[in-house]
């Protein structure tokens, strides 16, 4: 009941203005008037005089074909959004409300030029065998969080990102060159998250998943780092669960889509 109360407070024209933005953001090809009005159910010249007013507003742009496709002052409103939603102190308030598991060190990283820069981690009792300090620098391609958000990325983008070279190996499990490093992407690909066992350093394995901000695209990474001999296949799924609940819920907080990615 009370639901239905809130539905009938919005504002009709704001309501359809919204839903046409949604259905040009998640349509895979360009659509026209005529088509919004059916995807809408709403009278054509309801249809062109809200896309026109949004066009003026710089919510969409009409192309020359006479379909529309969104405007740039979203983009001005994703960033506000990011600015003004800081993940360091969501990912410190999520933690605070939940136990750390057990030898384990939870740490958010931010990705930056290829590498990954972490700003903040909560540790267990025995969390002490990989100590990630604010400030901490890893190489992307050798660390969970660092493979989790190169994974969004296509393999053009990553073989740009190391064009004026490739670091040098943390341990020898580390991906040796940039066609390793973009096979395990591939794997990493096919899951939510990155596993990487002392590929970053002996005796730690890492897991790791994204941020996501308003634009479905990698803000931060969350990683999960134990003991590898306690790394046995019921902890992973028992980690790699309390990860993507993490990970899943700071990505809805910082305004990420996550059910049109499923779809």
């Amino acid at each position: 009941m009370e639901q239905e109360q809130n539905q009938q407070k919005l504002v009709p024209a704001v309501e359809r203005a919204a839903g046409i933005l949604d259905i040009i953001a998640t349509a895979k090809r360009y659509l026209t008037v005529s088509e919004l009005a059916r995807e809408t159910a709403l009278p054509k010249s309801t249809v062109h005089n809200l896309c026109s007013t949004l066009v003026q507003l710089g919510l969409l742009i009409r192309r020359p074909d006479q379909t529309y496709l969104l405007g740039p002052h979203l983009l001005r409103w994703s960033n506000a959004f990011d600015r003004q939603t800081d993940v360091a102190a969501e990912f410190a308030a999520l933690w605070d409300q939940r136990d750390i598991p057990h030898e384990a060190v939870v740490s958010l990283g931010i990705p930056e030029k290829g590498e990954v820069v972490f700003i903040a981690a909560r540790q267990s009792a025995g969390g002490h065998r990989f100590p990630v300090r604010p400030g901490l620098r890893l190489p992307a391609p050798f660390v969970a969080a660092g493979q989790a958000v190169l994974a969004h990325a296509s393999d053009y983008e990553v073989r740009r990102l190391f064009a004026d070279g490739y670091p040098k190996p943390l341990t020898e499990r580390s991906a040796g060159n940039l066609n390793e490093l973009l096979a395990r992407l591939a794997d990493v690909r096919k899951h939510d998250y990155a596993i990487e066992e002392e590929q970053c350093q002996a005796g730690i394995t890492n897991l790791g998943a994204a941020v996501l901000n308003s634009l479905n695209r990698p803000l931060a990474a969350v990683m999960i780092s134990v003991p590898a001999e306690l790394f046995s296949g019921k902890v992973r799924e028992e980690l790699a669960q309390v990860l993507l609940d993490i990970t899943q819920s700071l990505s809805r907080r910082m305004g990420a889509d996550l059910d049109s990615r499923r779809g």
